[in-house]
């Protein structure tokens, strides 16, 4: 017979132990070492067994073990005082709390995943990992976050592999009851519910589970209730599963829920509710439509109502390439917003948000674009990933070069307690007096290169013998009933150099791109002298065919005989596989097709943990590579795909080959390599700083965040008054801006032969209509030529001034502006001038999208 619920008794902890409770209760033992170690020695084999889950931890144990525990003073002691240092943790002002000046009371961060500890399945890859990071290093540093996602029944699947190398897809059913979850309640003690009006009369509803992430709220909406029919029950099944109407629904839950979720916490805890909101990628887009609709109840209009909400959203694209961007059929949203889903917001302006440029029939509503409309700042996830986005989205901003489309750049960071390991950890506490490892002094004479490397040693055993017993289960449940053969007990040697890939496997990522000359892939692994040895994971999406067949083409050439154990694909990718992964290799390889990978994270959590990274120039590399922290592939320029790949792949196969692998075998007298033992060093010491997460979110705080709150605050005054002169100014300048036009130019000032020092001097005839002056901003847009064309590169902004009377234009309806430019720099030289609009509740002079140049 077969359950229809299961759930986890647990053992009364007596009152001596609600230490416990309190710890198990708040995630932060996901990443706090000392909690860990009092959980770890409750129950060694099961807090292994259940992947540092002590929620799980406690439904294993005996009644008799809690008891025995109660009577040992010193457990008590110590399980006492990591309460009262966590009550410490959650209360005592932190960096933010020290910040001088306005900052937001609360911030809002919405994802559709959320990758914090293994024991919380709701993550699919690295968008995941980083809102669980972010959240993570926002409570480290004080910042009030309350964060909203949805609670997936399924999470995202467990994956196995088929005798033949197929990647196979299972979906274990979460109970939240044996999660570190509790439920939001009414003061009755029923739970609070929020609903949405959906089609044909249907309403779907949905509970709010609450997690501690520290100081940090989180909230998860699921549709698995009584009150939903089943197939409403459904809409919070999986993580990125069903069709199109089914992944219109999850958003529509995730924005517009979530919006309603967050005023139904901040009822019961008695607090404003946030007036910034950080939209982490597209798929939460429709909570901006939701805050439209609450003013608009309010009395703003739709127009008015977009001012507030755009000046107090900051979006986050993660997405280097349009097919990644969620599209849904215009038909499909005009269904929904005809409802009473939204009352007071009109089904066209919702649409218009998400209107293509260029789409005369409005078929398609982009996701993205909705993203930046409504979102008055917006940024990429590394400074190569703005500049991709910004030449991306460049439709947006017709007339303006991609360098001024207003998309800025904070580059992805890792949370340093989360994913260092406790042998470097340890080896800072105890040798530098500090357990902040990416701040510690790691080129101090304190911490001999012996120490060091015995640390990253243990590292790789610890890699070795994890991924050896997970390739026993896996084949195992392969073959049940059958004993793993002695090659699967002995694969990889913890002598031998590591070089490790993880990551989701679409195609461009090129898991197989290592494969593509098996017989020199093969002399390296096997080298008599200086043998490698190779580790993967990855999961491919389940709709992802392609994918699926670089997995099996993979897992095809780790199956021969002769490499099966020097290179190994492990199952089932995930945070407990990584915690062990990223740690334990000596050298961490990245090969997307450049430029699309966004950040690329994987190879910031090798490093925190002194691994050099070999990796294409993409994503974060790009911009922290420096000859010392590890090696760059050069890509290739050509338009062949296969040509392309095959120049990159011998980059990488002599790089290990001629570079990597001899360095790492060169040792001295004491069987140290030198040389290797500094780029660690300087990794560590340069790298951990730079890819810390708290670093991150500082960032997003002072250049995106306080500057938000400010505007929206700014425009909310005095009933909305500054946010309904915006929207007025914005429809006035829109409408009259055809009658724009910079009419002559004029320079002078300069010799034949100009030279530095020399002022060039300008005087422009603008046309403006029905505009003044107050009304825009006439700059000079210079810098160097280029010697095939009139673009200019470096390029520099000056503001020419008003010549004249403001009171009315001069008889031939044009205004003259004048300045001029200081020629600081040899070289080729242009300019020209343009005029934008100019509005001090403008975040950007290319925000309206209107331009008129000489």
């Amino acid at each position: 017979m077969k359950a229809i619920r299961r759930f986890t008794v647990r053992p009364a902890l007596p009152e001596r132990l609600n230490a416990l409770e309190q710890l198990a209760g708040n995630l932060r033992w996901a990443w706090h070492g000392p909690t860990q170690e009092l959980f770890a020695e409750i129950a060694p084999d099961a807090w292994r067994e259940f992947q540092h889950d002590p929620i799980s931890l406690f439904g294993q144990i005996t009644q008799e073990r809690i008891d025995e525990l109660a009577a040992d003073e010193d457990f008590v002691r110590r399980a006492n005082a990591l309460g009262e240092d966590l009550n410490r943790y959650l209360t005592e002002p932190r960096w933010y709390q020290q910040l001088e000046g306005d900052k937001p009371d609360s911030i809002a961060y919405f994802s559709p995943e959320y990758g914090i500890a293994a024991a919380l399945p709701q993550y699919s890859g690295g968008l995941g990992i980083l809102a669980g990071d972010h959240l993570k290093s926002a409570s480290d540093l004080g910042v009030p976050l309350v964060a909203v996602g949805l609670f997936y029944r399924s999470g995202y699947f467990s994956q196995a592999l088929s005798p033949d190398g197929w990647q196979q897809e299972t979906y274990p059913v979460l109970d939240p009851d044996g999660l570190p979850l509790r439920v939001l309640r009414q003061p009755d003690g029923s739970p609070v519910i929020i609903t949405l009006c959906l089609p044909d009369d249907q309403v779907l509803s949905a509970r709010i589970w609450q997690a501690r992430v520290g100081r940090v709220t989180l909230l998860l909406l699921d549709s698995d209730i009584p009150e939903n029919s089943e197939e409403l029950c459904h809409v919070t099944d999986r993580l990125y599963g069903g069709a199109e109407e089914h992944r219109l629904r999850q958003e529509l839950l995730l924005g517009i829920g979530g919006v309603r979720a967050i005023s139904a916490w901040a009822e019961r805890a008695g607090v404003q509710s946030p007036l910034v909101f950080h939209t982490n990628e597209g798929h939460a887009g429709f909570l901006g439509v939701e805050r439209i609709g609450a003013l608009i109840r309010g009395g703003l209009t739709f127009t008015e109502a977009l001012q507030v909400v755009r000046a107090g959203t900051v979006f986050t694209t993660h997405t280097p390439v349009p097919a990644g961007i969620d599209r849904f059929d215009s038909g499909l949203i005009r269904r929904y917003f005809e409802t009473e889903l939204l009352p007071g917001v009109e089904t066209g302006d919702v649409l218009a948000l998400g209107r293509e440029p260029g789409d005369q029939s409005g078929g398609v509503f982009n996701m993205a674009l909705m993203g930046l409309r409504l979102g008055q700042r917006a940024n990429g996830v590394s400074q190569l990933h703005g500049e991709v986005s910004r030449r991306m989205f460049s439709e947006l901003w017709p007339g303006f070069d991609a360098d001024d489309v207003p998309i800025r750049s904070v580059t992805n960071g890792v949370h340093p307690a989360s994913w260092t390991a406790p042998q470097l950890t340890e080896l800072a506490i105890r040798n530098l007096g500090t357990s902040d490892t990416a701040t510690a002094d790691w080129a101090s004479p304190a911490v001999s290169d012996a120490e060091l490397w015995g640390a990253r040693n243990e590292m790789k055993r610890e890699l070795v013998d994890d991924a050896r017993k997970r390739l026993e289960r896996a084949w195992t449940a392969q073959n049940p009933g059958g004993v793993a053969p002695e090659w699967v007990r002995n694969v990889l040697d913890p002598r031998v150099l590591t070089i490790g890939f993880a990551r989701r496997v679409p195609t461009y990522k090129r898991l197989t791109l290592m494969l593509h000359d098996t017989e020199r892939l093969r002399r390296i692994l096997l080298h008599p002298d200086r043998p490698v040895q190779i580790v993967v994971a990855g999961k491919s999406h389940p709709a992802d065919l392609e994918g699926k067949r670089l997995i099996q083409k993979f897992a095809e050439f780790a199956r021969e005989p002769d490499v099966r154990e020097r290179i190994v694909f492990l199952p089932n990718y995930d945070i407990s596989m990584a915690q062990k992964l990223y740690p334990g290799t000596d050298v961490w390889l990245n090969n997307p097709l450049r430029p699309l990978e966004a950040c690329g994270t994987s190879g910031m959590k090798a490093a925190l943990n002194g691994v050099l990274n070999l990796s294409i120039l993409d994503g974060w590399w790009n911009e922290f590579f420096d000859g010392e922290n590890g090696w760059a592939i050069p890509s290739a320029v050509t338009a062949d795909a296969d040509e392309r790949d095959r120049l990159e792949a011998e980059s990488m196969y002599d790089l290990i080959e001629h570079q990597i692998a001899p360095r790492f075998y060169d040792r001295d007298g004491d069987g140290i390599p030198a040389d290797w033992m500094r780029s660690i060093r300087h990794t560590l010491s340069t790298l951990s700083p730079q890819l810390s997460a708290d670093r991150m979110v500082s960032e997003y705080v002072n250049t995106l965040y306080r500057p938000a709150f400010d505007s929206t605050s700014e425009l909310r005054h005095d009933g909305f008054r500054a946010a309904r002169r915006l929207a007025d100014w914005k429809r006035r300048v829109t409408d009259a801006w055809s009658g724009v036009a910079i009419a002559h130019v004029e320079s002078g000032g300069l010799d034949l032969a100009p030279q530095v020092g020399d002022e060039l001097h300008l005087r422009a005839s603008v046309r403006l209509g029905s505009l003044t002056p107050d009304d825009v901003s006439v700059q000079v847009v210079y810098g160097r030529s280029a010697a095939n064309g009139d673009d200019l590169r470096d390029v520099q902004t000056a503001d020419l001034e008003p010549e004249g009377d403001f009171a009315e234009a001069s008889d031939s309806g044009e205004w003259l502006f004048a300045g001029t430019v200081s020629l600081g720099r040899p070289g080729a030289f242009g300019y020209t001038v343009r005029v934008v609009p100019k509005n001090a509740l403008l975040d950007n002079a290319a925000e309206l999208g209107l331009i008129a140049v000489a």
